[in-house]
C-alpha cells in the first residue's frame, strides 16, 4: 500500500493526522531525471482479437535495481497504449516512474521518471490521459527539502515521453498528498485532488485546476468539513459536459465517525456548487472511495458499516 492510503486509513481508524500541503507553481523538465532500465516481456500475443475471452496476451515487467511498485493504469483513447505509473527506487529514494506500453504486445514505448528538485522521495498514484490522446498526467506526492510533502502533478509527450511541465502544490502547512488526477473532456484543464494540511483545520480536501497545456495553476479550493480536520480526498472526476467537477472522499463527522463527504465545483472557477454527506446505516462509515460520472446523476462508493457490524459496499 502507497504511503497516501495508509496513512488516510490509519487516520480514519485512529484519528492520526495525515499530512497535506500548499502553493503552485509548474516547472521545467526536470533535469536531474535518471536513466530508466528495459522492461521485460513474456508471453506476448499476436493480436487481442486473435486470443480466446480471458486468454493472458502478454505479461510486461519493468526492471528495476531496486523495489517499486505500480499503483495506477490507464489506456489512451484510441486503445493502442497503455500507461502504467508508480514509483521505483534509484539509490536511497523513489521516483515516480511511468511507462507506456504498446497494447497489443506489450512491448514497452518508453518510460519516463521524475525526480524532485531536492533529490527526495516521489511516489505516484494515479495517471490520467488527455481525451485527445496527447498527453498524460500523473500525480502523488513528493517530498520537500524541508521535509513536508507536495504534491507534485507531471505532464508528459503520450507518443514519446518527453516531459510537458511539472506543477507542485504546497499548501498553507507544507503537507499534502494528491490522490487522484483528472482531464476535462475538451482536453485543456487537469484537476488533482488529495488531501492537504491546513492551518488550523486538519487535513482538509485541496483540488487543484491547471492550463492542460503549461500546468499553470487556474484554481485552488479547499474544503475542511466540519473545521476539526480529518479530511481526505480520494477520487475526482468531472461531468461529461466538461462544466463540474466532483470531489469525494473520507470527512470527520459530528460523531467523531468518518462520513462520505461529495462536494461539487464549477469547473472554469473553482466555485464550490454544492456538498452532500453520507453518514450510512450505523454512523461507522470509513469514507468513499471513487466517485463517477454519468450524465446528470453522480455516483459515489466507498466502505460503511452495516447494521451486522460488519462493513459493506454503499454506493450513492
Amino acid at each position: 500500500m502507497h504511503r497516501y492510503i495508509t496513512r488516510a486509513c490509519a487516520a480514519a481508524t485512529a484519528g492520526i493526522a495525515l499530512a497535506a500541503v500548499g502553493v503552485t507553481g509548474a516547472t521545467d523538465s526536470d533535469a536531474a531525471a535518471r536513466a530508466v532500465p528495459a522492461v521485460r516481456v513474456t508471453g506476448a500475443g499476436p493480436s487481442l482479437a486473435a486470443a480466446s475471452p480471458g486468454t493472458q496476451l502478454w505479461a510486461a515487467r519493468f526492471d528495476n535495481a531496486g523495489n517499486g511498485g505500480a499503483t495506477a493504469t490507464a489506456a489512451s483513447p484510441n486503445g493502442k497504449t497503455v500507461f502504467v505509473t508508480g514509483y521505483t527506487t534509484a539509490g536511497s529514494t523513489e521516483d515516480y516512474t511511468t511507462v507506456a506500453y504498446d497494447d497489443a504486445t506489450g512491448a514497452q514505448l518508453w518510460a519516463a521518471r521524475y525526480n524532485d528538485p531536492g533529490h527526495t522521495t516521489d511516489q505516484a498514484y494515479s495517471v490520467a490521459v488527455s481525451p485527445d490522446g496527447t498527453a498524460v498526467f500523473v500525480t502523488g506526492e513528493s517530498l520537500t527539502t524541508e521535509g513536508g510533502e507536495d504534491y507534485a502533478t507531471v505532464a508528459y509527450n503520450a507518443a514519446t515521453g518527453t516531459q510537458l511541465w511539472v506543477a507542485r502544490y504546497n499548501g498553507p502547512s507544507n503537507n499534502g498528498a494528491a490522490a487522484e488526477v483528472a482531464v476535462s473532456p475538451d482536453s485543456k484543464a487537469v484537476f488533482v485532488s488529495g488531501a492537504s494540511l491546513g492551518t488550523p483545520t486538519g487535513e482538509d480536501y485541496a483540488t487543484v485546476a491547471y492550463n492542460a497545456a503549461t500546468g499553470a495553476q487556474l484554481w485552488v479550493k479547499r474544503y475542511d468539513g466540519n473545521g476539526s480536520g480529518g479530511n481526505w480526498a480520494h477520487s475526482v472526476a468531472v461531468s461529461p459536459g466538461g462544466s463540474m467537477v466532483f470531489v469525494t472522499g473520507s470527512s470527520l463527522g459530528t460523531n467523531n465517525g468518518y462520513d462520505y463527504a461529495t462536494v461539487a465545483y464549477n469547473a472554469t472557477t473553482g466555485a464550490q456548487l454544492w456538498v452532500k454527506r453520507y453518514n450510512g446505516a450505523s454512523n461507522g462509515d470509513r469514507g468513499a472511495n471513487s466517485v463517477a460520472v454519468s450524465g446528470s446523476t453522480v455516483f459515489v462508493t466507498g466502505s460503511s458499516l452495516g447494521t451486522n457490524n460488519g462493513y459493506d459496499y454503499a454506493t450513492v
